[in-house]
């Protein structure tokens, strides 16, 4: 009886291998419609005049804080979402010209929709550079910069965010 089991399990075994084997395709996984402007960046804020001058180096004293740029869940190359963390809370989509690597949000946005509490902003002159920026190291990698103005600013300045690329490397 042991060997008929034993027959039973080992032709059993035979055959899960041979099932379990999946035929092998040439498709590779691919990107999204905006993969060159989505990405965690390293960025800082700056106050500026209405020419770009900076008024203000860091009026908040954050530092550097990150801001997320993706794909929303059309995977369209007109839109992405742009997210902060540790500004103003901004997490909306923008419309994007992904040709030209440049996004925007028209003045009277929500910065933030799922809060009702939120302001609006005006996001101008948004644009990912890719190959435009240094790292800690002088070492080519993408930039991104924008212009904000929240309606719920206090101080009704307008905000230059510029950085680069986060590396995932310890800088």
């Amino acid at each position: 009886m042991k060997k008929y089991i034993s027959m039973f399990m080992f032709a059993l075994l035979g055959c899960l291998a041979l099932v379990s084997c999946d035929t092998e395709t040439d498709e590779s996984a691919g990107g999204t419609a905006v993969e060159q402007m989505a990405g965690i960046w390293d960025v800082q804020v700056d106050a500026v005049d209405e020419n770009g001058n900076v008024l203000y180096e860091d009026p908040y004293g954050l530092g550097t804080i990150t801001v997320n740029t993706y794909n929303t869940a059309a995977n369209s190359d007109k839109e992405m979402w742009l997210q902060d963390a540790g500004f103003w809370g901004v997490q909306m989509k923008v419309d994007v010209d992904y040709a030209a690597k440049t996004f925007s949000a028209a003045a009277g946005s929500s910065y933030n929709p799922s809060n009702a509490e939120a302001g609006n902003v005006e996001l101008l002159e948004g644009q990912v550079l890719l190959n435009q920026g240094k790292n800690l190291h002088g070492l080519p990698c993408d930039s991104i910069c924008y212009k904000v103005k929240f309606s719920d600013d206090d101080n009704a300045l307008t905000y230059r965010i510029s950085g680069v690329r986060h590396s995932g490397f310890y800088e």
